[in-house]
C-alpha cells in the first residue's frame, strides 16, 4: 500500500488531522541467511526447497542448533519470525531417526493448533503421524489418535482435562515422548499461566515416570523475561533466543486520540467508532485490513460500523472473526482473508496469534491490548511481506491508552513488561497437587522436584482438608471421581459459577466467585457473544447463576463496600522518600450492597437496587503507600480534600498498572482511606484480584517510582477540568467514582515524588 499517501490524505482532512498524535517509522530489515544445516536426514532439505525455504534466519540456526543438541529454549521473537520451522524441523529429524519418538504440541488456542498442523504436514514426511487432540476431536476418531500419532497438537485445557486425566491411554505415547512445544508462551500469564504452568509441571512427571526427558522449546512474542518466564512454566532451564534476524518491511505506526466531544466532561468519541470509519476508509482505498477489538460485542459492532462507512457492494467483504463461532465458519474466515475475498475483518485477539491469514497492509488496534506483546503482535499480522504497512493505535478513554499517546517512548523505546505467574500460589496449586496424586501417588521428593518447595506445605493442607490421604511415604487422592474437572484453567482461582439458560439449560460460560457476585447478581445484564441476558437467580449452593434472554435498554454496575486487613509484611521500599512503599499479604473483604441501572443511550443512572449478598474473603497480596502527614500538607490538602485526592490517586494508579506488568485494569484492584487502622495512616492499596495474587502487586512495588512517575504525568498532562475517564474515572469504582478531586490528586503525586 502508499502508506504515505494515506496519511497525508489523513493529514489533510480537517475532521481529522488532529487526531494524529504521533507516527513513528520503524525502518525495514534487511534479511540475512544462513545455511540449511548440511546434516539433516534426507529428504529434509529437499522437502524445504520445495517450500522455498533456502536458508535458515540466524535466529531460526541458533535455536535448531540447540534443540538437536537437546537444550531446552525459548524462541521470543516477532511475529513472521519463522518460530514454528525451527520446532517443526527439530521434530522431523527425530521422527526420521526414529518414527515411534513423539512429540506434543500445545497451542492456546484450537485454531492455532489446527492452522500449525497445516504447516507441519507441508512438509510431507511420511514418518510424522500428525493429528489434533482437541474438544473438537470426534469421539471416534480419538482412540486411533492416541495409538498411531506420534505428533499431538492440543491445548492447555485439553492437556489437563484429558491427556493427564486420562494418562494412562497415553502411556505408550508419554513413554516415547522427546519435544514439547509450548507455543504463544507470552499469553500464558496471571492465574491462566499459572494453571497451565503446573499442568505441564505434571506432564513432566508423568513423562518421567516412564523414562522420558523431552526437551522443551517455548515460543514467544517479545517479553521483558522470556527465560524467566520460560522456567517458572515448566520448571526446567531454559536458554533465550531474543534477537529478531528476520526481514521485515518498513512500517509507519500511528498513534490516533479520538476528538474530545463534551470539553466540560472530558469525553471523547468513541475508539470503537473512530476504527471503525478508519476501516472503512481504507477498505474504500482497496488496502486490505485487520481491526481489533478487545471483546466479542466489539469485534461484532466493529464490523457494523465499518459497512457502513463503504459502498454497498463492499459490504460483504468485511467480516468479524471471534471465539464462538463456529469451528467450519471460522476455517472459511482464515481462507477468505489468505485469498483475498475478504477486504477487512475484524477481530478479537484469537487473530493475534500465529494463525495464517495472509499477507494484510494495515492494522488497526482499538485501544491498547494491555501489553507491548500483544500490540506488537497484533500490528505484525500486517506487513508480512517485504511491503510497508500501516499500524494505527486508536486510544480509548482511560488513563492507560491516554498516557501512551502523550508519551509515545513508554511504547516504542521502553523494555517490555515482565510476564507474571505464581505456580506457587496456594489457591492454584493445591488442586493440582490433588490432581497429581490422583494420576500417581505424589511424595514429598517428587512435589518438590516438580512443584517446588512449597508443595509439601500443600500436601500437607489437601491431608488436613481430608482431600489426600498418606499410604507409607505418599499421598492418594480421596475423592470419588477424578478432581480434574473441578479446575477450570482460564476461569482463575477459587469456586466457579456456572452461566446457565434458564429455559433450555445451555450452559454459556462460568466465572469466578468474586466476578459472579459483581456481575452475575440478581437484575444484572450479562452480555454472551453480544447478545443480552438479565440474571434472573443467582444461586449460591450450587453455584449456578440463571439467566433469560432479554433487550433491555440499560446497563448494570455493582456497588459494592471493601475493607482490607494487612495480614503480613513482606518488604519495604525507600524509594518514595518519607511516603511509605509496602508489600505484603492481605485479607480483602468484599460486600455488593446494590446495583445501579444506567441508560444506555445517555448513562443516566434511573435506579439503585439494593442487594443482600454475603460478603467474600479473599486472601491475597498487595502493594500500598502510607502518606505522612507532612507530605499531605506539601501538597496543600486540608482534611475535607483528602478522600477524594487519595481515591483518585488510585484510580489512576490501577489504570496505569499494565505499564508495569503484564496485566488489566480488572485483574487489580483497589482501596484508598484517610486513616487505615493497620497502618495508623493515610493509605492507598492496590491488591492483585487473585487469591494468592499473581504477582502484579509485586511488580509494582519493585517498580514504584516509575509507576507513580506515570500516573503523575497522566493526571498532569489530562486536559479535563475535574476528572474524566482518560484520568481518574474508573469504570469498575463500587463507589460511583466518588469522591475524586484530580486537582488534589496531581498535588498529591507531586508531593510524593518530590517530597
Amino acid at each position: 500500500m502508499d502508506v504515505e499517501g494515506f496519511l497525508e490524505g489523513l493529514a489533510d482532512d480537517p475532521d481529522r488531522a488532529a487526531s494524529i498524535a504521533h507516527v513513528r517509522r520503524l525502518p525495514a530489515r534487511r534479511p540475512s541467511l544462513a545455511p540449511i544445516p548440511s546434516d539433516l536426514p534426507d529428504p529434509l532439505p529437499a522437502r524445504l526447497r520445495l517450500l522455498g525455504v533456502d536458508g535458515l534466519y540466524p535466529h531460526q540456526a541458533v535455536g535448531l542448533q540447540m534443540l538437536r543438541a537437546g537444550r531446552n529454549v525459548v524462541l521470543a521473537t516477532g511475529t513472521a519470525s519463522g518460530k514454528s520451522l525451527v520446532y517443526d524441523l527439530t521434530f522431523a529429524e527425530l521422527a526420521l531417526r526414529d518414527p515411534a519418538t513423539t512429540a506434543l504440541f500445545v497451542f492456546p488456542t484450537k485454531a492455532l493448533a489446527r492452522d500449525q498442523l497445516q504447516g507441519v504436514r507441508a512438509l510431507r514426511i511420511p514418518e510424522i503421524r500428525a493429528a489434533v487432540y482437541d474438544g473438537d476431536t470426534p469421539a471416534a476418531e480419538r482412540p486411533l489418535i492416541r495409538r498411531r500419532a506420534n505428533l499431538v497438537c492440543t491445548n492447555p485445557d485439553m492437556l489437563h482435562l484429558s491427556i493427564l486425566a486420562d494418562h494412562t491411554r497415553w502411556t505408550g505415547f508419554l513413554r516415547r515422548l522427546a519435544l514439547v512445544v509450548v507455543d504463544e508462551a507470552h499469553v500464558l500469564r496471571g492465574v491462566f499461566g499459572s494453571h497451565v504452568a503446573l499442568a505441564l509441571r505434571r506432564l513432566r512427571r508423568l513423562a518421567a515416570d516412564l523414562g522420558a526427558e523431552p526437551r522443551w522449546c517455548l515460543a514467544s512474542a517479545t517479553i521483558g523475561n522470556p527465560a524467566e518466564h520460560a522456567e517458572r512454566l515448566t520448571g526446567v532451564s531454559v536458554e533465550p533466543i531474543v534477537e529478531d534476524t528476520s526481514p521485515r518491511g518498513e512500517r509507519r505506526f500511528v498513534l490516533w486520540s479520538p476528538p474530545v466531544t463534551d470539553e466540560e466532561a472530558g469525553t471523547r468519541r468513541s475508539a470503537l467508532a473512530e476504527s471503525a470509519w478508519l476501516v472503512g476508509r481504507l477498505v474504500r482505498e482497496g488496502v486490505r485490513s485487520i481491526a481489533f477489538a478487545r471483546s466479542r460485542r466489539a469485534v461484532e459492532l466493529l464490523a457494523t460500523f465499518a459497512r457502513r462507512e463503504v459502498e454497498p457492494s463492499a459490504r460483504e467483504r468485511i467480516k468479524a472473526y471471534r471465539a464462538g463461532y463456529l469451528p467450519e465458519d471460522r476455517r472459511r474466515l482464515e481462507q477468505g482473508l489468505r485469498s483475498g475475498d475478504l477486504v477487512a475483518v475484524a477481530a478479537t485477539s484469537a487473530l493475534e496469534l500465529g494463525i495464517d491469514i495472509g499477507g494484510l497492509d494495515a492494522a488497526v488496534l482499538t485501544g491498547y491490548p494491555g501489553t507491548r506483546a500483544s500490540m506488537w503482535q497484533q500490528a505484525g499480522r500486517a506487513g508480512r511481506r517485504a511491503e510497508g504497512a500501516l499500524t494505527v493505535l486508536v486510544a480509548q478513554d482511560d488513563p492507560l491508552d491516554q498516557y501512551l499517546v502523550s508519551n509515545p517512548a513508554a511504547l516504542f523505546d521502553e523494555p517490555a513488561e515482565a510476564a507474571v505467574i505464581d505456580p506457587e500460589n496456594p489457591a492454584v496449586l493445591d488442586p493440582h497437587l490433588r490432581c497429581a496424586a490422583r494420576e500417581r501417588p505424589l511424595d514429598e521428593h517428587e512435589a518438590r522436584r516438580f512443584f517446588g518447595e512449597e508443595a509439601v506445605r500443600g500436601l500437607e493442607r489437601l491431608e488436613e482438608a481430608g482431600l489426600v490421604r498418606r499410604r507409607g511415604d505418599r499421598r492418594h487422592d480421596a475423592g470419588r471421581e477424578p478432581p480434574h474437572r473441578a479446575i477450570d484453567l482460564r476461569a482463575g482461582a477459587g469456586p466457579v459459577y456456572r452461566i446457565v439458560r434458564a429455559d433450555t439449560g445451555e450452559l454459556l460460560g462460568t466465572a469466578d466467585e468474586r466476578r459472579a457476585f459483581g456481575t452475575l447478581h440478581p437484575g444484572a445484564v450479562y452480555l454472551h457473544q453480544g447478545d443480552p441476558f438479565v440474571v434472573r437467580r443467582l444461586d449460591l449452593v450450587d453455584r449456578v447463576a440463571l439467566v433469560e434472554e432479554a433487550d433491555p435498554d440499560f446497563t448494570t454496575q455493582a456497588r459494592d463496600v471493601t475493607d482490607v486487613e494487612i495480614v503480613k509484611v513482606l518488604d519495604r521500599s525507600s524509594a518514595l522518600g518519607p511516603t511509605g512503599t509496602w508489600f505484603g499479604e492481605v485479607r480483602v473483604t468484599d460486600r455488593v450492597t446494590s446495583y445501579v441501572k444506567r441508560l444506555i443511550a445517555t448513562g443516566e443512572v434511573i435506579e439503585e437496587v439494593p442487594l443482600d449478598l454475603p460478603p467474600i474473603t479473599l486472601p491475597t497480596r498487595a502493594v500500598w503507600w502510607t502518606i505522612p502527614e507532612e507530605v499531605a500538607d506539601a501538597a496543600e490538602l486540608a482534611a475535607p480534600r483528602l478522600p477524594g485526592a487519595i481515591h483518585a490517586v488510585e484510580h489512576c494508579a490501577i489504570g496505569l498498572l499494565p505499564l508495569i506488568a503484564t496485566c488489566d485494569r480488572w485483574d487489580v484492584g483497589g482501596v484508598s482511606t484517610p486513616l487505615h487502622p493497620d497502618t495508623g495512616a493515610t493509605t492507598i492499596l492496590v491488591y492483585d484480584g487473585y487469591p494468592g495474587g499473581v504477582g502484579v502487586a509485586e511488580r509494582g512495588f519493585r517498580s514504584v517510582r516509575r509507576w507513580l512517575a506515570a500516573t503523575h504525568g497522566r493526571l498532569r498532562a489530562c486536559g479535563c477540568p475535574s476528572g474524566c475517564p482518560s484520568c481518574v474515572q474508573s469504570p469498575k469504582c463500587g463507589n460511583g467514582n466518588e469522591p475524586l478531586d484530580k486537582r488534589g490528586a496531581t498535588q498529591l503525586a507531586a508531593a510524593i515524588l518530590h517530597p
